[in-house]
């Protein structure tokens, strides 16, 4: 039975550049509604076709209301936020796909999902999300050693004095360099600040891009047991030195200052000024870069899988890369749930979704019919 066959009625919480994405592609097959606070956004959604309902996304009595006579739930909202969205809809007993990558701890919902007997996926986006799922493939299939995830969003043309553009809220890319990085080294947790440990990597079709320690593995920290484990964050060479600076003026300092005697958080005004700068302008080109090995034993030999994605902005559905890498893996997930491929209950993370040899099948084959292709190589050494 195919998803159109269902009628499932299915409600996107939140339609910014990866929520629209995400909407666009679910109503091939689903009974979609989208919902935002901003009208203007809701107007061009209604113009082209889309039932929408305006509401504050900040409230969990509003949530629990607007999402009671559907289905499935998909949250694509700023973090700041996510966490009580997605209390309030596993409260409600609905299930959830949801991309917000939340800064508080997931595992703090694992049990109310259990009581509620509903699946929510959690982190299901580019990195985490894809990372993840492709990891906990190869997990359930070998003895993995090594795992390195590098990925990266950037504009094609460099432009001063950024080079960098962002398709998620810049409070959310703030967070990357400012929030601690976690990752696994001879079996053990090291904690480094964001930024940490620069080195240039060479990427076919893009050239060399610097990358550096952030905060990406979330919840594998405690899913896998693996020796060696670090995620890493792309960027044209030289952005690390003046986030640097930025970040250890106080720029993105959440703590309150005075300024001509009103408080305000430096990060609020620097969100604010890097907007307009960190904007795509319409139909500019970007592009996703990622590159995944996982090393380790596989039926006796010492194996290293290679997974390369290098995606750019699609034209003719003005989709940016970003949101396209991100929202269709969100949505091969809502699938998996609409078609009762996978009807595990609780908290899942992606890894949890890759350990099924189908469903990691339909995640890639999903992807690539919408032409984001993850390249592999096996190599034995």
């Amino acid at each position: 039975m195919q998803a159109n066959e269902l009628k499932i009625k299915v409600m996107v919480l939140g339609c910014g550049l990866v929520g629209k994405t995400i909407a666009g592609d679910l109503r091939k097959n689903f009974e979609v509604t989208v919902v935002d606070f901003n009208t203007e956004i809701l107007k061009e959604m209604n113009s082209n076709g889309f039932r929408t309902l305006q509401a504050d996304l900040s409230d969990s009595n509003t949530i629990k209301e607007i999402i009671k006579d559907h289905e499935l739930v998909v949250g694509a909202v700023p973090g700041f936020i996510g966490y009580n969205l997605v209390k309030a809809v596993i409260e409600a007993g609905k299930n959830i796909v949801d991309i917000s990558f939340f800064p508080e701890d997931q595992f703090t919902l694992e049990q109310l999902a259990i009581d509620k007997g509903v699946t929510a996926i959690l982190d299901c986006g580019l990195a985490p999300g894809m990372g993840n799922i492709i990891l906990g493939y190869h997990n359930a299939n070998m003895e993995v050693h090594e795992y390195e995830c590098l990925v990266g969003g950037l504009p094609v043309e460099r432009e001063w004095p950024y080079e960098y553009k962002a398709v998620f809220s810049p409070g959310d890319v703030i967070e990357e360099y400012v929030r601690p990085a976690r990752f696994v080294k001879n079996g053990g947790i090291v904690i480094r600040e964001a930024l940490s440990d620069p080195e240039l990597v060479n990427f076919e079709k893009v050239g060399t891009l610097e990358a550096w320690n952030s905060d990406g593995l979330r919840s594998l920290l405690k899913t896998m047991k693996i020796p060696n484990m670090i995620e890493k964050t792309l960027r044209y060479p030289g952005t690390i030195e003046y986030l640097r600076v930025l970040r250890d003026t106080g720029f993105f300092s959440s703590e309150q200052i005075e300024v001509k005697g009103i408080m305000i958080r430096p990060v609020d005004l620097t969100s604010k000024l890097l907007f307009p700068k960190w904007k795509l302008k319409p139909g500019e080109k970007e592009f996703t870069v990622m590159r995944i090995i996982i090393s380790g034993i596989e039926n006796g030999d010492r194996v290293k899988y290679t997974y390369s994605l290098y995606d750019e902005y699609d034209p003719e559905a003005k989709q940016t890369s970003m949101a396209r890498t991100t929202g269709f893996t969100c949505n091969a997930a809502v699938n998996l749930l609409a078609r009762k491929k996978f009807d595990q209950k609780g908290l899942i993370l992606p890894e949890y979704l890759g350990t099924d040899r189908d469903n990691f099948e339909f995640i890639l084959n999903y992807l690539k019919e919408r032409n984001v292709d993850y390249q592999m190589k096996r190599g034995v050494e």
